[in-house]
């Protein structure tokens, strides 16, 4: 699959090199921004008050499906309901939010886990399937939570996992009874 991260920080570095490893081919684009029409999906990771900005560096970006991995910290910016709607005003094409309820620094301990970690996300349909994917792929279980319509409380819940980190991060895993 071909995938073009907007940021190369922690969260867009990181799973680029994840995706790498699965397979993937993958190229990162910076502040600069660049020509994402060759992608099959595109993941955002940039601060939340700036997508439109980044994102009007960037050419090719309509109709493609992208993955949203921004957070609202340390305040919520902008006029959209959420900001995975930002990003859709730009792609016109089905968005997912996934990534924002992980620990970029723990990425490079994800797939020595006894049991996989999960990675929730929402999402319109049609970015489902490659969204659980690239999930699957950086070394998580898929825990879909809702469609696009529930990005904005999505969005806002990051502030729960954070209340309950140690120091340091945490993995965290929703599964079934008998499952653990």
């Amino acid at each position: 699959m071909k995938i073009v991260t907007i940021g190369r920080g922690q969260i867009g570095g990181g799973l680029a090199r994840l995706w790498r490893e699965a397979g993937h081919e993958v190229t990162s684009l910076g502040r600069d921004g660049g020509d994402v029409s060759e992608a099959d999906v595109v993941l955002i990771a940039v601060p939340g008050a700036r997508i439109s900005e980044a994102l009007s560096r960037v050419t090719g970006l309509e109709g493609k499906i992208a993955i949203d991995a921004t957070n609202i910290m340390p305040a919520r910016q902008g006029e959209f309901p959420s900001y995975a709607e930002e990003v859709q005003s730009f792609t016109k094409a089905p968005v997912a939010k996934s990534f924002n309820m992980n620990f970029g620094h723990l990425f490079d301990q994800v797939r020595e886990q006894r049991v996989r970690p999960s990675n929730w996300y929402v999402a319109d349909d049609g970015a489902v399937k490659i969204t659980e994917q690239l999930i699957e792929d950086a070394g998580y279980d898929p825990v879909r939570v809702g469609n696009l319509s529930r990005a904005r409380d999505f969005e806002n819940a990051v502030w729960l996992l954070m209340g309950i980190q140690p120091v340091g991060g945490v993995f965290y895993r929703f599964a079934q009874p008998g499952e653990l």
